[in-house]
Order: structure tokens, then sequence, then C-alpha cells
């Protein structure tokens, strides 16, 4: 059975979601004041509705409780997204994601009934920052605080070496994952699995730790 959302607010984050939920198979209900905005999504979004969601009415008629999660995009205006989050969870929304622009402002959003605040700019921000500031990081997935599951170069010290010969959880405090070879992905390595210096390794584990590895 599909999954249904309602996102409240089509500003620059809540349209880039509306589009990947669209990809994914989801049915999405989107609601916003411009009606250009909601115009602009018709052809993606399973339904769209013009309003102000700050009025408890709004919300009301909407039925928030049967859908899977509401994503609340409007972190630009935080007193409007407080309110619109406080309003979600009396009206009982099963999961609520808020939209923040400032730490500060988590605090509040979870009082008010966030499940999980967003930071969109900030998460991209740090998700470059590792990028770019570590040669042998290709990319990442951020877990929980500096945890995170990496995309790496081979280490010259792990070449034509098994798991099994490298203890990697013992000596290295890593789990791995998945090696990685242009588009393809080879998960569950074996604990006999010879690493190759043509490869990437998809590695689980905290940044610090990733960082000793020498390419």
């Amino acid at each position: 059975m599909k999954k249904s959302f309602l996102i409240v607010g089509v500003g620059s984050f809540g349209n880039h979601l509306c589009k990947s939920l669209a990809e994914q198979g989801a049915e999405t209900m989107i609601v916003d004041k411009n009606p250009d905005k909601v115009e602009a999504l018709l052809p993606i979004a399973t339904s769209g509705k013009i309003g102000d969601c700050t009025n408890p009415e709004v919300l009301r008629s909407f039925g928030v409780a049967d859908f899977d999660a509401c994503f609340v995009c409007i972190g630009e205006d935080f007193h409007n997204s407080l309110v619109v989050t406080d309003i979600l969870k009396e009206l009982g929304a099963k999961k609520i994601f808020s939209e923040a622009t400032q730490e500060m402002q988590e605090k509040f959003l979870r009082l008010g009934g966030a499940d999980h605040v967003v930071f969109p700019e900030k998460d991209i921000a740090y998700r470059l920052a590792v990028k770019e500031c570590c040669d042998s990081i290709f990319d990442f997935v951020a877990l929980a605080g500096d945890y995170g599951i990496f995309e790496i170069a081979t280490p010259s010290a792990w070449v034509d070496k098994t798991p099994r010969q490298l203890n990697l959880r013992a000596n290295y405090n890593l789990n791995i994952l998945a090696s990685r070879r242009d588009q393809d992905i080879s998960p569950m390595m074996s604990p006999d699995y010879r690493f190759d210096q043509q490869e990437h390794l998809l590695v689980m584990g905290h940044i610090d730790d990733v960082k000793k590895l020498k390419a």
C-alpha cells in the first residue's frame, strides 16, 4: 500500500521533498498560501490545497491523522512553523517532521510536538565540508552525531589483505558494509575477501576513525 504524506509549505525544501516522495511512488498532499507554488507542483503531487495552515480548521479539514507523516516546511517563518507543528500534534498526526534554520529552534519545535527536526542547509553544509576536507572520503551519510556511513578509497595498508587479517573492528573501530566498483556495489563481503586498490569501500564508524586511514 502506498504511503501518504502531507507537506505544509512548498518553498525550496518542500518543493524538493514533494518531488523526491513522488519519485518513490508516495502520495502527497501539498498546502501553501501561494497559489502559484501549489499550481507548479500539481503535475507531481497527488493533490494540492491553497490555505493558511496556522488556522486549525484548515488543517482539520485535511484529516491529518490519516497521513503516514506530516512535513512542516516553513523554516523561514519560525513562528508559523511552531504554530503549525503544535496544531498537527493536537489533531493526532502520526509523525511530524519540522524544518528549522537555527539550532535554538529545535527545542521549541520538539516541545511543540515535532518528532524530528530537519536542518536542510546545515546538513548539506556539513556533508560538503566533510567530503572536501578529507581527500579519501568520497561521500557519506550521517547517522548520529559524528557517526556515519562513509565511502572511502581503499587504504594502501589494506590492499590484498582480508577483513579477518586486519581485524577491523578491534584495530580500526570500523565496520565494512560493502565494496564498490563504479556503480556496482557488492554488500556483505566475506571475512576472507581481499581488498583491491581499484575499489571504494563503504564503512560505518566515527569520522575521527575514518580520517586516520591513509589512502
